[in-house]
């Protein structure tokens, strides 16, 4: 697999970035399904539902075959694919980063663990006072 374009992403992205394109995704995940079919799943009208299924064709996700009157659509997972291999290359980056926040945060709770246990060892702050002034 080459790399993906800057357009196909962008069109991918774009794509899933609506919750009615990615249920129209799940929905095709499980079986193809006619545009009216899917249609009827949405409180919408078959003309928007349309809209959303063209948007989802021209990101290469969703592909349509005419059956003689019927609009067939089925999935094409290929190019979250190549989206998909886009992110798990910097993945790696953004888990240095999360392992090196840990390692601060468990090291910053650790050191104050141990700074506050050798308080407790020690005299309360009102028997350092007492001591103090005696």
């Amino acid at each position: 697999m080459g790399e993906p374009t800057t357009m196909t992403l962008d069109r991918v992205f774009g794509a899933i970035s609506d919750p009615t394109r990615r249920e129209i995704l799940l929905r095709l995940s499980r079986s193809d399904e006619r545009v009216t079919d899917v249609a009827s799943h949405f409180s919408m009208s078959l003309n928007s539902v349309s809209k959303h299924v063209r948007v989802l064709e021209g990101a290469g996700l969703v592909t349509r075959s005419v059956q003689g009157r019927n609009h067939v659509l089925s999935l094409n997972a290929a190019p979250m694919a190549e989206a998909a291999a886009w992110m798990e290359f910097y993945r790696e980056f953004w888990t240095d980063r999360l392992a090196a926040l840990d390692r601060f945060v468990t090291g910053a709770a650790a050191t104050g663990a141990a700074t506050a246990g050798s308080e407790a060892i020690g005299a309360s702050p009102a028997g350092t006072a007492e001591a103090a002034s005696e």
